[in-house]
């Protein structure tokens, strides 16, 4: 993938993503990546029907777990903005494991013997 396959101006970019409020859509809706449409659509229509704030109005947080459920459906039903969020949420994936390997890249090198500095023997 190339950086023109991330969107251009008018569907955002990687670097208007916010990292630090990532939601993952899939474990909203409780489903893996591999999902199909009618797996969507039968999981947001179970969970819009157990966390629907009519049915339950003595809990606060249904109104909030509702919304998410409404907004992972938004999300992940339309095939163009599923494929835009896929690729955003592998970005997210590979900078986590570079930030992760940035931190212990020493350790692992010295693990496989390939850059030990200090001799322990």
């Amino acid at each position: 993938m190339w950086c023109s396959d991330w969107g251009g101006e008018s569907h955002g970019s990687f670097l208007d993503f916010d990292f630090e409020n990532y939601k993952d859509h899939y474990k909203v809706l409780e489903l893996n990546s591999e999902a199909t449409d009618d797996e969507i659509r039968s999981n947001f229509i179970r969970l819009a029907l157990k966390w629907h704030p009519d049915k339950l109005k003595e809990e606060d947080s249904a109104t909030s777990r509702f919304q998410e459920i409404n907004e992972a459906y938004q999300v992940l039903s339309d095939p163009f903005t599923r494929q835009e969020y896929d690729k955003r949420r592998m970005r997210r994936v590979y900078e986590h494991n570079m930030e992760l390997f940035d931190r212990y890249k020493e350790l692992i090198f010295t693990c496989n013997g390939l850059g030990m500095k200090n001799f322990l023997w």
